[in-house]
C-alpha cells in the first residue's frame, strides 16, 4: 500500500515556508464589482488560495475539468511543489501544460516551455542562483491570475508571458523586449528532461523529440515518478518560423536530421528573429495516446492564434461552471474564499481522451469511446468521495455518468482492479480503502442514468468478495484485520467496512437481495475494533488480543507501521459515516458519545513526532486538513444535538479558510477541501454520501440558488437578524414546517426551496426527537 508519506519519504519530503502574507499577493486578484456576480463570478476567484502553505494548488490557465493545465513552474521536487509552484519561490523554471490540484503526492509538470534572450542554456539552475540556468527571476505584483488566464513577467528576460487554454490545448504568447536598445533575436527552450522528480532525480524512462515542420515539434515520454509508466504526448506549433532548430541529448547536441530524437534526456532551442515582431505563440496540443492524436487536438481545439478569443472563450466557460451556484452575502471575504473553493472544485477529475473518443486505458492499450462518451483521470478518490463528488451530482451532474463509467471502465481494464488512486493510465496505488465504489455506488442510489450499474457491481463484488487485497482477506475470514500482519490495519478495515455498506447499496438496486444483506452485516465489522474499558477504537493482534502499548494519540502501537491511516485512534475513533447509531451504541450511548465528541474537540492539540504533516488544521484532535475528520462535526445531530454541530462548522468555517495563499489547513485534494467548504457553507453536509442523505448544518450565506440541471433549482434562504446568527431555530422546506434535521437527495432532485430562521441562541429543541435524527444502517431506494 503506497499512502501520501510512504511515497514522499522517497522524493525529499521538505516543507516550504508557509510564512506567506497577502500584500505581495494582492496583483493576482482580479479587480472586481460586486455587481459582476450574477454575469462574471470569475472576478470573484482568488486563485492565489492555496498557492502558499500547504496547498498545493497551481495558478495556472485551464478550463472546467480540462486536460491541460499550463502553469508556471518554480520547482519540481519536495512536499510543496507537489503542483510545481509555491508562492514563496522568485524565480520561474518556466511554463509546463500538466499539473496536480492539491495533491499530497507529485508528477506530471509535461512538456516545459520557457523564452528567453541573449545566451541559451539547457538546465534551469538553482533557485538559488538562477543566473546558472534559463530560469528567470519575478514579483509577485507582476502576476495575474484569473480562470482561464496568467500571466508574469519574467525580469531577467524582460519578457512578458501570457497563457490561455482549451480542454485539450494551451496557447502562450510570448512579447519579447522592443525599441532601439531590444535584443534582435530570441530563443525558446522545449525540456522534455523536466518534469516532477523522482527520489531527486528526473522521472523519465524514455522520450522522442522531433521536427516534423519548419514551425512544429512532436514528441512525448514514459515517465516514473507517482505514476510508474505514465505516457503523454504532443505536438507544438509557433507562431514564427524559427531560424534554426538545435536539438539535444543528454546535454550534447545532435546532428541535424537525426530525427526522430530519442533518450531520456531531450531538449531543444529554437532560435528566432525579432527585428520585425516581438511576440511570438506557442500552442500546443496533448494527448495520452499519440503525438499526432495531439495534433489532431491542437487542430480541432485551436485551429488559429487568436490568443485574445481563446482567453474570452475559457473565462466564458469559467462563469458557465461558476454560475451554477449563486450566493448572496455582504461579506465579501467569504465571498471570495466560496468561488475560489468553487473553481479548485471545478479542476478535476481531469478530461483524458482525445476529440476522436480515443484515450489510453489502465490497461496500457488504446481505446475507444462511444461518440458523446468522455474519459477521466486524476481520480483523489480517498478524499473526494466524501463530499467532491456528492457536489458533482448536485451541480454538474450532467459530467457524473462519464466520471463513473470512467471508474468501471478502469476497473475492468487495470489489472489492479478497483480504482484507489488513478492517474493518467497509471494506478498509483495511493491511500486505502477502494472508493470507486462509494462513487459508483452513490450515482446509482442518487438514480443517475446513463451508467451500466451491472458491469460495476461485477466489479466491485470482485474486489469484496475474491481479491486477496491489503489485509481484504483477513477482513472476511476474521472479521477485522490484525496490526501484526498488515500496516495501517484499522484504517483498512473501517474502509472496507464504508465500502461494503456502498456496494450493498447497488446490490439491492438490482435486486441481489442475499448480497445486499450480507454485505450489511459485513460492514459491521468495525465494531470488532472498539475496546468500551477504554472508549476508543484500538488495533487488534492476530490472537484476537489488544496490541500494545495503546495511546489515542499515537500512529501506531509499533515502530513496524503504522496502524491508522494519516489519523490517530481519536480521529478514527469517530470515523464511521454509515452507522453512527451503532457508533454511539458502542461508545456507551447518547450521553457518553456527546461527552467524548466534545473532548475530541477539548484535547490538546498535539501529535507525536512521527504523525504526517497531512494531520493538520487541529482543534484539539479533530484535524480538519485530512478527510478522516471531514464528517466529524456533523455526527452531533446523531444524537439529538444539531445545535452543537451547528457552533462547530460556523467555527471550522470561519477559522480553517481565508483569503490568503496559506487559507487551507493541509492539501487541497483535488477538490475535497473546497467542496467541505462549499456544501457546508450553503447549510448541509453528506456525513454519509452513498445513502444521499445530507445533515443540516448553519448555512453561511443569506440566499445560494444551485442548478441542478434540466431547469431543476435549489433554492436555500436563511433569515437572520445579524450575519453572526448561527442556530437554526426553524426550518420550512417547500413552505411546510420541517423538524428534522436531514433530507434525502431525492427530495431535492427535482427541485427545492429550503428556508431557514436563525438565531444568535441554540433551539436545542429542533431535531432532538427520536424522530427527526438522521437514520444509520438503511437501505432506501432514491
Amino acid at each position: 500500500m503506497i499512502s501520501r508519506r510512504t511515497f514522499l519519504g522517497g522524493v525529499s519530503a521538505v516543507c516550504a515556508a508557509s510564512a506567506t502574507g497577502a500584500t505581495a499577493l494582492g496583483q493576482m486578484v482580479p479587480h472586481s464589482k460586486a455587481s459582476g456576480a450574477a454575469t462574471d463570478p470569475a472576478s470573484f476567484v482568488d486563485i492565489t488560495i492555496g498557492t502558499g502553505g500547504h496547498g498545493h494548488n497551481y495558478p495556472g490557465a485551464t478550463v472546467p475539468f480540462g486536460a491541460v493545465q499550463l502553469s508556471p513552474d518554480t520547482f519540481n521536487d519536495q512536499w510543496d511543489w507537489c503542483s510545481g509552484y509555491h508562492i514563496s519561490d522568485t524565480s520561474i523554471m518556466g511554463f509546463s501544460h500538466t499539473h496536480l490540484s492539491g495533491t499530497g503526492c507529485g508528477d506530471l509538470l509535461d512538456f516545459l516551455v520557457m523564452p528567453g534572450t541573449g545566451e541559451s542554456k539547457l538546465v534551469p539552475g538553482p533557485r538559488s542562483n538562477p543566473d546558472e540556468g534559463y530560469r528567470s527571476r519575478f514579483d509577485h505584483k507582476d502576476e495575474h491570475a484569473e480562470p482561464g488566464f496568467y500571466s508574469v513577467l519574467l525580469k531577467d528576460y524582460g519578457i512578458h508571458a501570457e497563457m490561455t487554454a482549451t480542454e485539450r490545448t494551451g496557447l502562450h504568447r510570448y512579447t519579447f523586449p522592443s525599441g532601439n536598445d531590444a535584443p534582435k533575436s530570441g530563443h525558446i527552450i522545449v525540456d522534455l528532461e523536466h518534469g516532477y522528480q523522482s527520489n531527486g532525480g528526473p522521472s523519465v524512462v524514455t522520450a522522442s523529440l522531433q521536427s516534423t515542420a519548419p514551425d512544429t515539434l512532436a514528441g512525448g515520454r514514459t515517465t516514473k515518478a507517482w505514476g510508474n509508466g505514465r505516457e503523454i504526448y504532443f505536438t507544438m506549433q509557433f507562431s514564427k518560423r524559427p531560424t534554426r532548430i538545435a536539438f539535444y541529448r543528454d546535454g550534447a547536441e545532435v546532428p541535424a536530421g537525426t530525427q526522430p530524437l530519442t533518450g531520456k534526456s531531450l531538449k531543444c532551442v529554437l532560435f528566432f528573429d525579432l527585428a520585425h515582431d516581438p511576440v511570438i505563440l506557442v500552442k500546443t496540443g496533448i494527448s495520452g495516446v499519440s503525438a499526432e492524436s495531439a495534433a489532431k487536438n491542437l487542430k480541432a481545439e485551436l485551429p488559429g492564434w487568436d490568443f485574445e478569443r481563446v482567453r474570452r472563450t475559457a473565462r466564458d466557460k469559467w462563469n458557465k461552471q461558476l454560475s451554477r451556484i449563486q450566493i448572496t452575502t455582504g461579506n465579501e471575504t467569504h465571498k471570495r474564499i466560496f468561488y475560489a473553493a468553487l473553481y479548485h472544485l471545478s479542476l478535476g477529475p481531469t478530461l483524458f481522451d482525445d476529440v476522436d473518443g480515443r484515450y489510453r486505458g489502465m490497461d496500457k492499450q488504446i481505446h475507444q469511446l462511444n461518440p458523446g462518451q468522455h474519459n477521466y483521470t486524476t481520480f483523489s478518490l480517498w478524499d473526494t468521495y466524501r463530499a467532491a463528488h456528492p457536489m458533482y451530482t448536485l451541480m454538474c451532474a450532467e459530467r457524473v455518468p462519464d466520471f463513473v463509467n470512467t471508474l468501471i471502465r478502469m476497473a475492468e481494464q487495470s489489472p489492479a482492479g478497483m480504482p484507489v488512486w488513478p492517474l493518467q493510465g497509471t494506478e498509483t496505488g495511493t491511500m486505502t480503502g477502494y472508493h470507486s465504489a462509494a462513487v459508483i455506488a452513490e450515482a446509482c442510489n442518487k438514480g443517475i442514468a446513463g451508467v451500466d450499474y451491472e458491469r460495476g457491481y461485477k466489479a466491485m463484488m470482485k474486489r469484496a468478495m475474491v481479491d486477496d487485497y491489503r489485509g481484504l482477506g483477513h477482513y472476511r475470514s476474521m472479521h477485522y484485520i490484525p496490526c501484526d500482519l498488515e500496516g495501517e490495519s484499522v484504517s483498512k478495515a473501517f474502509e472496507y467496512c464504508y465500502d461494503d455498506w456502498a456496494i450493498a447499496h447497488v446490490a439491492k438496486k438490482l435486486g441481489h437481495a442475499d448480497d445486499a444483506k450480507m454485505l450489511v452485516a459485513r460492514s459491521l465489522n468495525y465494531r470488532n475494533y472498539y475496546d468500551r474499558a477504554t472508549g476508543f477504537a484500538r488495533p487488534k493482534l492476530a490472537n484476537g488480543e489488544w496490541a500494545a502499548p495503546f495511546s489515542p494519540f499515537e500512529m501506531g502501537t509499533s515502530r513496524k507501521w503504522r496502524d491508522f491511516t494519516e489519523s490517530n485512534s481519536w480521529q478514527t475513533t469517530f470515523g464511521i459515516q454509515h452507522d453512527a447509531a451503532g457508533l454511539i451504541e458502542v461508545l456507551g450511548g447518547p450521553k457518553p458519545f456527546l461527552a467524548k465528541l466534545n473532548e475530541l474537540f477539548d484535547q490538546p492539540s498535539t501529535l507525536p513526532a512521527d504523525a504526517p504533516p497531512d494531520i493538520a488544521g487541529l482543534v484539539g484532535q479533530y484535524a480538519h486538513g485530512n478527510e478522516p475528520s471531514h464528517h466529524i462535526a456533523y455526527l452531533y445531530a446523531y444524537a439529538g444535538q444539531p445545535y452543537k454541530t451547528q457552533q462547530r462548522v460556523r467555527m471550522l468555517m470561519e477559522t480553517m479558510y481565508a483569503a490568503l495563499p496559506d487559507g487551507l489547513q493541509g492539501n487541497e485534494d483535488v477538490g475535497q477541501m473546497s467542496a467541505w467548504y462549499i456544501i457546508s457553507a450553503m447549510g448541509f453536509y453528506s456525513v454519509d454520501p452513498v445513502s444521499g442523505n445530507y445533515i443540516f448544518g448553519t448555512p453561511l450565506f443569506d440566499r445560494v440558488s444551485l442548478e441542478l440541471g434540466n431547469g431543476k433549482q435549489l433554492e436555500i434562504v436563511a433569515h437572520r437578524s445579524t450575519p453572526s446568527d448561527q442556530y437554526i431555530q426553524s426550518v420550512t422546506f417547500n413552505g411546510k414546517p420541517y423538524t428534522r434535521s436531514w433530507f434525502n437527495h431525492r427530495e431535492i432532485a427535482n427541485g427545492a426551496r429550503i428556508v431557514f430562521e436563525m438565531g444568535s441562541k441554540p433551539n436545542s429543541e429542533f431535531g432532538s426527537q427520536a424522530a427527526d435524527i438522521p437514520p444509520s444502517l438503511t437501505l432506501e431506494s432514491a
